[in-house]
Parts: C-alpha cells; structure tokens; sequence
C-alpha cells in the first residue's frame, strides 16, 4: 500500500485492494456451491444432509474467522506506524490463537454434534449424512483458521492478489475432491455428502501450504519471519487480539445466526414459500460478497492511515467505501429486479416458485444498500478498532428490531413471509444509521482532537 493524496488515487487503491478479494470470496463461497451441487447430483437425501450440516457449520466458521481476521486491522495499523516487528509479532499471536480455537471447536464438536443433530429429529440417512459431513470438515479446521490470519497478514501489506491466486488455483483440486470422494470414482472411496466434507478438507490443507510456502519464500512476507521464534508467546498479546476479534466475530456470528433464525421460522409456512425464500436468499447472499470485499479493504486502509496518523486520509477512505458499496447496491439491485423473473427461473422451474421469488427480489434491492451501508460503516469502525459499541449495535439491531418486527409483520399482518424481508431491511437501516452515527462521533471527537493536539 502507499500514501495517496486525492480522491482519485484513493479510489484506484480501493478497487486494486477490493477486485482481488472479491474474486477470493467468490472462490470461498464456490466451494460450499460445489459440495452443494455435487451432493445434489448424488443423492437428495446426502444433498439435504449437506444442506444441513452447512447450516450448522456456517454461522460457527463466520463468527470463528471474524476473531481471526481482527489480525488484519491491528498489523495494518502495525504497517502504518512503521513498526514491522511488531507486524509479524501480532501474527505469530494470531497463528497460535487459531491452533487453541480449532482444538476447542474440535473438542466441543465431539461432545454436542450427536446432541444437536438428534434435536432436530432429521430421517436418519439425512442425519449421518449431515455428521459424517461435518466430521469430514473437523479435519480441516487447523489449516482454515491459519490460513484466516496468515490472509489477514497479506491483507494487511496489502497484497490481496497473492490470495486470489490460491484461491483460483485450489478451486480445480476441490472439485476435483469433490468427484472422486462423493462418488468413488478412479479408485476413491464412495462417500456420497460427507466426501464433500473430506474434500474441502483436504483442500484447506493445500491452500495452507501454499499459503505458508508464499509467506516463508517470497517477499515482502518472508522479511517479517512470522514463523520464527513460535516459542515466544505473549498471553497479553493474544488479548489485543482477542479484545477486538471477540466482538467482530460475535458481530458476525449473530447476523448469521439471525439468518438462520428466520429460516426455521419461515419453516411453518407452505414448501413454495420456503423455496421461495431460499433461492432469493441464496442470490442476496452471492451479491453480499461485493460489500463484504469493499469492507475487507476498507478495513486494512483505514487501519493502515490510522497507524501513519493521517487521520484525514483514513475518513475520506471510510466514506468513500460506503458510498461506494451504496452505488454498487443500487446499481445490482435494479438490475436484479429488471431481471427477476429471469433470475428466479435459473432456481426453479415451477411458476409458483418463480413468481414468489421474483416478489422477493423487489424487497431484496432496499435490503441490498441498508445492508451495504451497515457492513461497510461497520468495517470503517473496525480501522479505527472501535468494535466493542459497534458490537452492542448490530446485536440490538439485529435481534431487538429485525426479528421482532419480521415477526409482527409476518404473522400479524397479510404480508406474510413478505414481513420478514421488511423486518429484516428495517433492521440493517437501524444497523447503518448507528453505525455511521458512531463513524461520524469518533472522526470528529476522538481522532480529529488528537491529530490537533499532536500539531500544537
């Protein structure tokens, strides 16, 4: 990354960052795509088996890469500041923080995976299908977390395209994987749904080493030796991290939560409806991925201007990947709803399910921008690493006034299913209101009276 000095050279560093990130996450998200599709060509039981143990796993992973990514907006700061030692200090940290993550998660798997699954009474093919899947996932674990703060890491120095080529070059291997374990071809063990799970595994595995092939060899990551000297460890290192990454990957873990609460909610209506909500909830979450790459960068050049203490540059960075994210939004959800027949019909064939779709898609473009303007206020306060009142926001927002008024509208009014898309809209415009109020408070009160004092 370098200083920028206009508008134009700030906005060009945005999209240099952003592209190769976005073309990360749509990579990440195509291997859940693949285990899903793949499962479906097998057998629609190991589909639904899949489907649920990704329902399970998801909110969980989201919320566990949330305390991991907070290694990105401290060495981006660390990177600002000049101070490199301490760069690859916070990621040694970062690495041994997964290894003690992925070992409780593990530990807590064996325990309450049995459990949780028979509470949901599923037919019993469906239910090995969904263990053996998640099984299959346990053995990727350590590599997924490391692999989070090592691409924090990268991130954080700004070089996102070293990811997108890991990324690109794993996808051909994990469907590959995906193939021969889901169907035991060329030799491989037929394991139907839960060779999905063992595919993304394995998978995980090799972006790891290529990860850490990349980071010891090549520079400029090799010049921070981050796997030197593992032995020294820092319990009060760990807490920074672990100070800023709790409420963003609480922040996370509940919004996705919040998701799959209004999923089973929605399970008391007709099967149409649920399809319905499925396949447009599938096309907002594929569109989400814009926002989520805008803030990911946003995050690290916020927090990089914030080190340097050039607290101008990181409020024009702040606001300008707001307004960014709030013109992609409009600009994708008006073609989304020119398109929506088209787009509901690549899900379906039925009329009934199309045209309920299509009728969701409408709601989808206000959902769309409020969600854009809350991820990316969101992620300009996680630069400045303000996330503790932010957290406390986004939870209100999203339990206090998405469900209840989804809720209230769904089952009290004739809006029906249609109640829990407004609920949901009007609890991330509460979200992005907060959240900008507290972006606006801090520039002006906390940063602003710093940089003054420091001038005097």
């Amino acid at each position: 990354m370098n200083q920028t000095f206009t508008i134009k050279e700030k906005t060009k560093q945005i999209f240099v960052l952003l592209i190769p990130i976005l073309i990360t996450q749509l990579g990440m998200f195509s291997m859940v795509f693949f285990n899903t599709i793949m499962s479906g060509k097998y057998n629609s039981s190991d589909l639904a088996g899949v489907a649920i143990g990704s329902s399970i796993w998801s909110p969980i992973f989201l919320g566990i890469s949330g305390i991991l990514l907070a290694v990105s907006p401290i060495a981006a700061q660390r990177f600002g500041e000049k101070k490199s030692h301490e760069v690859s200090s916070v990621v040694k940290h970062g690495v041994f923080l997964s290894v003690i993550i992925a070992a409780v998660v593990i530990i807590l798997g064996f325990f309450f995976l049995d459990p949780i699954l028979d509470k949901m009474k599923l037919p019993i093919r469906v239910q090995e299908t969904a263990f053996d899947y998640l099984v299959g996932l346990c053995y990727g674990l350590l590599p997924l977390f490391i692999f989070n703060v090592l691409r924090s890491f990268i991130y954080a120095l700004g070089k996102t395209r070293v990811v997108m080529v890991i990324l690109l070059l794993a996808l051909p291997l994990n469907f590959f994987l995906n193939y021969v374990l889901i169907f035991g071809n060329w030799g491989f063990p037929e394991l139907g749904g839960a060779g999905a799970g063992y595919a993304t595994s394995i998978t995980y595995w090799a972006i790891l080493g290529m990860t850490i092939f990349i980071v010891k060899t090549k520079d400029p990551f090799c010049s921070y030796q981050v796997f030197s000297n593992m032995k020294e460890i820092s319990w009060e290192k760990c807490k920074e991290i672990l100070k800023i990454g709790v409420p963003m990957g609480l922040s996370t873990f509940f919004e996705t939560s919040m998701f799959a609460v209004v999923t089973i909610l929605l399970s008391k209506f007709n099967v149409t409806t649920i399809a319905a909500y499925q396949s447009a909830l599938n096309i907002v979450s594929f569109l989400y991925m814009i926002p989520i790459s805008i803030s990911m960068a946003q995050t690290v050049l916020v927090g990089y201007e914030v080190g340097a203490r050039r607290y101008k540059d990181a409020k024009q960075y702040s606001w300008l990947g707001i307004y960014l994210a709030i013109l992609i939004a409009i600009f994708t959800g008006i073609l989304l709803v020119l398109f929506r027949y088209q787009v509901a019909g690549l899900y379906s064939n039925e009329a009934a399910v199309i045209n309920l779709t299509a009728n969701f898609l409408i709601f989808a473009l206000f959902f769309q921008i409020c969600d854009a303007v809350q991820a990316t206020a969101q992620a300009a306060l996680r630069g400045y690493k303000d996330v503790n009142l932010s957290f406390i926001m986004t939870l209100f927002a999203y339990w206090m006034i998405c469900l209840p008024v989804g809720y209230l509208l769904a089952h009290f009014t004739s809006l029906g299913a249609r109640g829990y898309w407004i609920g949901l809209t009007v609890g991330l415009l509460a979200a992005g209101i907060a959240l900008s109020i507290r972006l606006i408070y801090i520039q002006k009160r906390k940063f602003v009276d710093v940089e003054i004092k420091e001038v005097v």
